[in-house]
């Protein structure tokens, strides 16, 4: 899991140009047959890809045929017996959540991260992937990807809105919700020229004032895995923005503490 979500990270931002140019697929892409309009199942199953070739190819897939890879939780969603008491929403720290952590997930947690995602794109799933599914809260933790350029170029303004949004789909739905900030981090392996640290402060300044302006839940996971210069504590990520094991263990009661304020308005 952990490497499947380093290598769509990496990937992601340096395929955007190739992805949308056209949405031209390669000799032996293994999405160029897929069905496209209106259908019923628009998807189709193919193996997890192993070389460069097929995780390009996916990519591909992804930024031209299916944007907000509705097609990553759909069956799962459909397997849901019963009603969630929290979804997590988020990228490639939610997603990884569920691996370091497994027995979190449990007693109505459920995991909705998608290695690599933006925030226009968790917003182009969150009927799906959230609201279908009637929790009693969400937690969202998002931005990372948008300060990295995985999706292309944003204004501060555009990503407050698309996590807005979403915060507001789910009151209107009657759903808790959690706002997380997102976790430090000095440099992106997968966009060595960013130096985000400074845009991480100002992006979570946000998320918190406008959690309690609206009377959401936030939770500082930042705060509680930061250096002095923004970046993570030894120790409590791999590549410097995805946690370790230990690093979900301080993320852990910070979240239940979250959960158990949200749930008990």
């Amino acid at each position: 899991m952990g490497r499947a979500i380093a290598r769509c990270a990496t990937l992601t931002a340096g395929l955007f140009a190739a992805a949308t140019a056209g949405g031209q697929t390669l000799p032996g892409d293994a999405y160029a047959a897929d069905p496209v309009g209106i259908i019923a199942d628009p998807c189709p199953p193919h193996p997890t890809p192993r070389t460069d070739a097929e995780w390009q190819a996916r990519q591909r897939h992804m930024f031209t045929r299916d944007f907000g890879q509705l097609c990553r939780y759909a069956a799962e969603n459909r397997m849901l017996r019963e009603r969630p008491r929290v979804v997590f929403m988020g990228d490639s720290i939610t997603e990884g959540w569920i691996g370091a952590d497994p027995s979190l997930f449990t007693d109505g947690l459920v995991d909705r991260g998608i290695g690599g995602q933006t925030t226009p794109q968790m917003l182009v799933r969150f009927r799906q992937d959230v609201l279908a599914l009637k929790p009693r809260a969400v937690h969202i933790m998002a931005g990372t990807n948008d300060l990295a350029g995985n999706t292309g170029a944003a204004t501060f303004e555009t990503v407050q809105g698309h996590i807005a949004s979403m915060a507001e789909l789910a009151r209107a739905h009657g759903i808790k919700v959690i706002l997380a900030s997102i976790p430090p981090a000095i440099r992106f392996p997968w966009a060595p020229d960013k130096r985000p640290a400074p845009q991480i402060a100002r992006l979570n300044a946000w998320v918190r004032s406008y959690a309690h302006a609206n009377g959401f839940t936030y939770v500082d996971y930042h705060a509680a895995m930061a250096l002095a210069d923004g970046g993570m504590r030894p120790g409590l990520a791999s590549d410097g923005v995805h946690p370790t094991p230990q690093g979900y263990a301080v993320m852990r009661p910070l979240a239940l503490a979250a959960i158990a304020q949200a749930l008990g308005r």
